[in-house]
């Protein structure tokens, strides 16, 4: 297996809509399992494969001492969602930057596993919290995209801010 690299902000690949898996094979086993490698190499608790260069609706998430352990989600969607709160996230993709979305704590989930079969988890907590961050990635949205107009104003200064200090130095 390999270790793939994470794409960054501004890299316009990370805002474009993932394709549906429809082939179930060894080289999607072989990509799956890069992704999986990738992950434990970052210490994230979610991937998306977009975030990686593979442009298909995949997304892991392995979220230390939870009840589901690493969990692959192929072709996933949520079926319902209660309990929204506001949760503090970050992202490999955009490094650096922390700030508070609102997202539910509880999910029912369908999606397919390795084999194409379709199954439905239900997920609460960080697990639940972390599915939907991966999922918006498959639709070409970061978390920061859901901060408040304050939270981005103060990021855009920050990034001006150290632009003209690298400048300087």
């Amino acid at each position: 297996m390999a270790i793939l690299d994470i794409i960054e902000m501004p890299d316009e690949r990370l805002r474009e809509q993932s394709a549906p898996v429809t082939v179930f094979d060894e080289a999607l086993q072989g990509q799956v399992g890069d992704l999986f490698d990738t992950l434990g190499e970052t210490g994230g608790i979610g991937l998306s494969a977009p975030q990686a260069g593979i442009s298909k609706r995949i997304i892991l998430v392995n979220v230390p001492d939870d009840d589901y352990g690493a969990q692959l989600y192929i072709n996933p969607e949520v079926i319902s969602k209660s309990t929204p709160r506001f949760v503090e996230e970050s992202c490999l993709s955009v490094p650096g930057i922390e700030g508070n979305v609102v997202r539910a704590t509880r999910l029912k989930v369908r999606a397919q596993n390795l084999d194409g079969e379709s199954f439905e988890l239900d997920v609460d907590g960080m697990h639940a919290v972390c599915v939907q961050h991966e999922l918006d990635h498959l639709e070409g949205v970061l978390f920061i995209d859901l901060l408040s107009w304050f939270k981005k104003l103060r990021l855009k200064i920050a990034a001006k801010r150290n632009a003209r200090e690298a400048q300087a130095a």
